[in-house]
């Protein structure tokens, strides 16, 4: 079996180790030739894209998953291969999405029923996105699978490093709830997915335990025996327009399906599991 990775980040990576020690051959597209280096390391082969042709490895692919987020002009890989990976006979090909095409939902739940109603830029620009490969696979038959990921964090991207360096902040705004999910548990929801393939679908990937960001923070200081850092109300936090868009929406997001269809059980259920891993992979 032979994975195309397309934008080989940080959730490609995860599921590329797994697939790597099923005796899966991968490659994987960067924009830095310094970063192509680092993918070659890792088994897999890099591909400089944009910058070469990518036809010839969507033909050589068995499996894509697509990770490259739209930018002002649309989905750069809808744009220049949508036509290419439409005639490819592909037996499976996933696209990382968001749960941020739900939308704003004052802390109430949403599922994969729940119509798209983004309230940020990059919201509607993965509405459109998702909307561009639906048309496709119901036209050509392309085996699209998408996954709306929550929060994402794992490996190098805890709370630690900020509350051991006392920079973590605790930003309380009333009612606000975010899901989140651990980037091994993303590719256990794309392998199970590979292993039962069904086009069309979407699933919503994230865990258990939807919960406010200061609680996650006060956890992270709870785990490192150092005091929690103080509550600032987000009236008065000090935010960039980016940091503050996240705090747009609150949502629990409800994961049933990936256990229901895909036989998922989650490795980490909530961040406290999460957390103290990483803490114990640390150590």
């Amino acid at each position: 079996m032979r994975l195309l990775s397309i934008g080989h980040g940080y959730s490609a990576r995860a599921l590329a180790s797994r697939l790597i020690a099923r005796g899966w051959e991968v490659r994987g597209t960067t924009r830095s030739a310094d970063r192509a280096g680092a993918i070659a390391g890792t088994a897999v082969t890099p591909v400089i894209w944009p910058g070469s042709d990518l036809a010839p490895h969507i033909r050589w692919a068995s499996h894509v998953l697509h990770s490259v987020a739209p930018g002002d002009d649309g989905d750069p890989v809808l744009t220049a291969h949508g036509d290419d990976l439409a005639a490819t006979r592909l037996a499976w090909f996933g696209y990382l999405s968001t749960t941020g095409v739900y939308g704003d939902h004052g802390g109430g739940w949403v599922d994969e029923d729940t119509p798209p109603n983004p309230s940020t830029a990059r919201g509607e620009a993965r509405v459109r996105a998702e909307t561009g490969w639906r048309d496709i696979a119901r036209h050509t038959g392309l085996p699209l699978h998408i996954f709306r990921l929550a929060g994402i964090y794992g490996p190098g991207r805890g709370p630690f490093a900020k509350v051991r360096a006392g920079t973590a902040r605790r930003i309380v705004k009333p009612g606000q709830v975010f899901s989140r999910i651990h980037v091994e548990d993303i590719a256990t929801v794309c392998l199970a997915s590979i292993d039962r393939p069904d086009p069309g679908a979407v699933y919503n990937v994230c865990d258990d335990d939807p919960a406010p960001p200061q609680e996650v923070i006060a956890h992270a200081a709870d785990l490192l025996g150092l005091p929690r850092p103080p509550e600032i109300a987000f009236d008065a936090a000090d935010l960039s327009p980016m940091a503050r868009s996240f705090y747009a929406e609150s949502k629990r997001v409800r994961n049933g399906r990936i256990k229901r269809d895909l036989h998922v059980r989650l490795a980490y259920p909530s961040y406290r599991e999460g957390l103290a891993a990483l803490l114990t992979r640390e150590d």
